[in-house]
C-alpha cells in the first residue's frame, strides 16, 4: 500500500476519501439562494392575485375611485346687483319710432332705473341686426349686464374698456319684437341669483 498503512492481523483498515468541505459550503449557499428566490417569487404571485392589499375600483383598473362632489359656482360667490340699482339707457337703432320709450317704460315697471332714452349713436344706428345689444363698462360684464340680459334673451353683450360710470345701454336692434314676458324674466333673474352648484370630480382611495 505504498508504505502508508501497515497491515496487521486479518482485518483491513477502511479507506476513506478526504472530505471536500468546499463542495458542502457551495451546496449550502446554493440551497439558501434557491429557497430565497422561490420565496420571493411566491410573494410576487400572491401580490398579483390579491392586488397588493389594495381594493380595485369598479372599473377594475386598480386606480382610486373618482368621486363627484358638488361645489358652488364661482359666479354664485359674487352678489348680483338688484334691478333698482342698475341705470339703463334705452337707445333705438332701428327705423321704427317709439320703441325706445315703450321699452324704457316697461323696464321702469320691472324695477330698473332709466337714464337716457332716444336714438342710438351713429356707431350703432341701423347696424344692430339682432334683437339688441347690451353695452357697459368692463365691471358690468358679470354684474349689471347679466341682470339686464334676463329681460332681453339673445341680446349680445359687449363691454367698452374706456367707458366711465356704471350705467349700461340697451340698444334695440332690427330683430327686436318685445322684452321677455315678465314671468319668464323673473324666473331667469331668480335662477341667475341662485345658480345650481357645478359638479367637480375628486379622486379618492
Amino acid at each position: 500500500m505504498g508504505g502508508k498503512y501497515r497491515i496487521t492481523g486479518n482485518k483491513y483498515p477502511k479507506m476513506r476519501r478526504p472530505r471536500r468541505r468546499g463542495r458542502l459550503v457551495v451546496l449550502t449557499v446554493a440551497s439558501v439562494v434557491v429557497l430565497g428566490v422561490g420565496g420571493w417569487g411566491t410573494l410576487q404571485l400572491i401580490d398579483v392575485f390579491t392586488g397588493g392589499g389594495r381594493k380595485a375600483s369598479a372599473a377594475g383598473d386598480g386606480r382610486c375611485g373618482i368621486k363627484t362632489k358638488a361645489s358652488p359656482s364661482p359666479s354664485a360667490k359674487a352678489a348680483l346687483p338688484e334691478p333698482r340699482t342698475i341705470t339703463v339707457n334705452v337707445l333705438n337703432a332701428t327705423t321704427r319710432g317709439g320703441l325706445a320709450k315703450k321699452t324704457a317704460d316697461e323696464l321702469k315697471k320691472r324695477g330698473f332705473k332709466i337714464g337716457d332714452v332716444g336714438n342710438a349713436t351713429k356707431q350703432y344706428d341701423k347696424k344692430v341686426k339682432g334683437t339688441g345689444l347690451l353695452l357697459g363698462p368692463a365691471a358690468a360684464l358679470d354684474t349689471a349686464l347679466p341682470v339686464l340680459g334676463t329681460q332681453l334673451p339673445g341680446a349680445e353683450r359687449r363691454t367698452e374698456a374706456a367707458r366711465k360710470g356704471a350705467a349700461v345701454d340697451l340698444v334695440i336692434g332690427d330683430g327686436f319684437k318685445a322684452l321677455a314676458k315678465k314671468p319668464d324674466a323673473d324666473r331667469a333673474l331668480a335662477k341667475l341669483a341662485t345658480p345650481e352648484p357645478a359638479p367637480t370630480t375628486k379622486k379618492g382611495c
